[in-house]
């Protein structure tokens, strides 16, 4: 028996060493990439994503990354995190919903690099 198709957000964070557009397009492409592997994702399966970067990265819309795969057809976002004080810098953030018949627990929620310590209880240790 099938399971039904519902939509199910997956997230994922990274931080960027640097504020440059290529530093932001390639840990935005790290990710993306990351996420469809890990979780087995066709990207016609992807219903559409939401990027956010803290406000000391601005160097570049992480969407662009996106296009660059070809991901033509896939809406994209992008904004700026809450500026709030204290917290991490140089983190891009995605949500990225996607068609799945897989359950919320079977989803690979992915927190590279410095990212990782935003969510020890998902991060993968990467």
């Amino acid at each position: 028996m099938c399971r039904p198709i519902r939509v199910r957000g997956i997230r994922g964070a990274i931080t960027v060493e640097r504020n440059t557009r290529e530093e932001i397009i390639a840990a935005t492409k790290e990710l993306l990439l990351s996420l469809i592997r890990e979780n087995e994702i066709e990207i016609e399966d992807i219903a559409s994503i939401f990027f956010t970067l803290t406000p000391d990265l601005d160097a570049e819309f992480p969407a662009l990354a996106a296009r660059e795969l070809g991901w033509q057809y896939v809406p994209l976002l992008c904004a700026q995190e809450i500026d709030v004080p204290g917290a991490m810098g140089k983190v891009l953030r995605v949500l990225m919903h996607v068609n799945t018949e897989k359950s919320q627990e079977e989803l690979k929620h992915l927190y590279l690099k410095g990212a990782a310590t935003l969510r020890l209880d998902l991060s993968s240790g990467n």
